[in-house]
């Protein structure tokens, strides 16, 4: 069924809200299994990977599968300070100088997650070595409002590895077609992809079709190894959403600008994608009018590492929702780009067949 926008934007909201830190995406997955009622049998492992598998598969086909990870860049308490500030460590890749001055939640031992606020140095107190230079991960901390380890622990009940996660809350402008959020990477493709089942529900497809939402792709593409193995897929669909560069590379080098549509990229640091499904990809954009932008990537990397070494190998692309500043609080991205994958997404199924499989 044709997708309503403002439920859409609605389920956007609600998984990028969502706490998800790697290794904790928990909530998310309440989220996510919300929003996937009736879309077929849902079902999770011990790791919170999230498994949509599609009503309507008849088994004895091939097999589909649409990835996107739950996670997001965060923190975790490394140690509470003798001023009850907590020292922290990355989980996912930050740049350190994005990561001050912005408001937290910090999950306690009462599973509750309270404010904080990320802190540094005041610049009235930096050398001039300092300010020059990036400030290193062991100068920065978190501050709760606790005045001592103490306090720390026994009135806002601290404790050493609990997750830490941006506090930003989803915002769309309607005018300008633009979204405002935390998470993006990958919570707009956790979207694109509950999208993409529920656009295609009660159609009779020529594959069987497995949604699996990974967690810890922020820390290695740690979950996708196991929905890999799990969903035994004879080629896939990973939903990203991918670091735009509209906003600070050279003119011809822009490659994944808001706007423009989604990415497929040819190559990241990871994966070579593979040639002849990204060629149908193409191909199937440009027959149906979808916008579309191609991307060779020197680094970076998404879940189709893990899925594409899979089994005896499994042919793979990737359908990247551009996202301006990915991995830090914030992501500015567009409803058109969002928009136009779930509709690539839908097309690619609607083609894919054992025949053309077997011509990857």
């Amino acid at each position: 069924m044709p997708m309503d926008k403002q439920s859409a934007l609605q389920m956007i909201a609600d998984i990028s809200n969502a706490n998800g830190a790697p290794g904790f995406e928990d909530e998310v997955v309440r989220v996510l299994r919300t929003h996937a009622q009736g879309l077929g049998e849902l079902r999770e492992d011990t790791l919170r990977n999230f498994y949509i598998h599609r009503r309507g598969n008849r088994g004895g086909r091939p097999v589909v599968q649409l990835d996107a990870h739950t996670d997001e860049v965060a923190f975790m308490v490394q140690a509470v300070k003798p001023d009850g500030t907590l020292r922290i460590i990355p989980l996912g890749g930050w740049v350190t100088s994005n990561i001050p001055a912005h408001k937290v939640w910090v999950r306690n031992a009462l599973g509750q997650y309270i404010p904080g606020i990320t802190a540094s140095k005041p610049p009235h107190f930096l050398s001039e070595a300092e300010r020059r230079s990036l400030p290193e991960m062991s100068a920065l901390s978190v501050d709760v409002g606790a005045v001592s380890a103490r306090d720390a622990v026994e009135n806002f009940h601290i404790r050493i590895g609990e997750p830490i996660v941006p506090d930003v809350t989803f915002r769309y402008d309607e005018a300008h077609g633009l979204m405002e959020g935390k998470s993006f990477d990958c919570r707009l493709g956790c979207a694109a992809m509950l999208a993409t089942l529920r656009e295609l529900e009660g159609e009779d497809l020529q594959v069987d079709v497995v949604g699996a939402c990974a967690a810890q792709e922020e820390v290695g593409t740690r979950g996708a190894v196991v929905t890999a193995r799990t969903v035994r897929p004879d080629v896939a669909i990973i939903f990203e959403g991918c670091p735009a560069d509209d906003t600070c590379v050279e003119p011809y080098m822009v490659q994944t600008a808001i706007k423009r549509g989604p990415m497929l990229r040819h190559i990241d640091a990871r994966m070579i994608t593979h040639p002849r499904f990204q060629r149908l990809a193409l191909d199937t954009a440009a027959r149906h009018g979808i916008p579309v932008q191609e991307a060779v990537r020197s680094g970076g990397s998404t879940n189709g590492a893990s899925i594409h070494l899979s089994g005896q190998g499994v042919p793979c692309i990737v359908v990247g929702i551009p996202v301006r500043y990915a991995h830090t609080h914030y992501g500015l991205s567009a409803w058109s780009d969002f928009e136009n994958a779930v509709r690539l997404a839908c097309a690619i199924l609607r083609e894919l067949d054992g025949e053309t499989i077997r011509g990857f």
